[in-house]
């Protein structure tokens, strides 16, 4: 074989070093996955918490698919829309509203799945008031925090809650896919080096 071309050959190196890199880096990630779905599961077997003192106070508690209590203050609130599910599993809207509309911080950013309905509701107003019973959801850093609760506000029924089986979890095949990817790279370069010598006459 001659020699390869400088330039295409650092381009298509360092291609497939980046490729094999963020193989590497999502196998990390499943590791870490593998351990936040441990931690959701262990949350999700503890007893049910009064969430009140931790909106009031800030305590550094796991929230993540706890079971809690929690007392709301919405009234005629104008629900969110989403696509989910009953206990039953049939597919439909559940209606989400801020449990303390205007608050700040963790409770500025709890909603409440006040249940399920087959069809839409239009333009219907709900009040979530009192002490709301369920289960959260993923509590992640600035996102919405969701509280499925287990008593549906009329007339909704009670909705399915979030499930960690649908925490996704696909990190493994992310790194398949790089690593092979990384492989192609190089064996396709390999295969245009062979014809480029093939097709050279001798000397060029």
């Amino acid at each position: 074989m001659r020699r390869p071309p400088i330039v295409p050959t650092l381009i298509v190196a360092a291609a497939a070093a980046l490729m094999v890199w963020l193989g590497v880096w999502q196998l990390h990630r499943a590791a870490w996955k593998e351990r936040l779905l441990a931690e959701y599961t262990a949350n999700a077997a503890l007893p049910a918490l009064d969430l009140d003192p931790v909106l009031a106070h800030g305590a550094n508690v796991p929230l993540a698919f706890r079971r809690v209590l929690v007392t709301c203050h919405a009234r005629d609130a104008v629900p969110e829309a989403r696509g989910g599910h009953s206990l039953r599993g049939e597919g439909g809207y559940v209606y989400l509203v801020p449990c303390r509309p205007g608050a700040g911080g963790l409770a500025g950013r709890l909603m409440v799945d006040a249940g399920w309905t087959a069809l839409p509701l239009h333009g219907r107003r709900l009040s979530v008031e009192g002490i709301v019973a369920g289960r959260l959801g993923s509590a992640d850093d600035g996102r919405p925090v969701i509280l499925t609760s287990a008593a549906a506000t009329p007339p909704l029924q009670p909705a399915a809650p979030v499930s960690i089986a649908d925490v996704p979890n696909n990190h493994i095949s992310y790194a398949i896919q790089w690593f092979i990817f990384a492989a192609l790279a190089i064996g396709i370069y390999l295969l245009a080096l062979r014809r480029r010598d093939r097709r050279l006459p001798p000397g060029a």
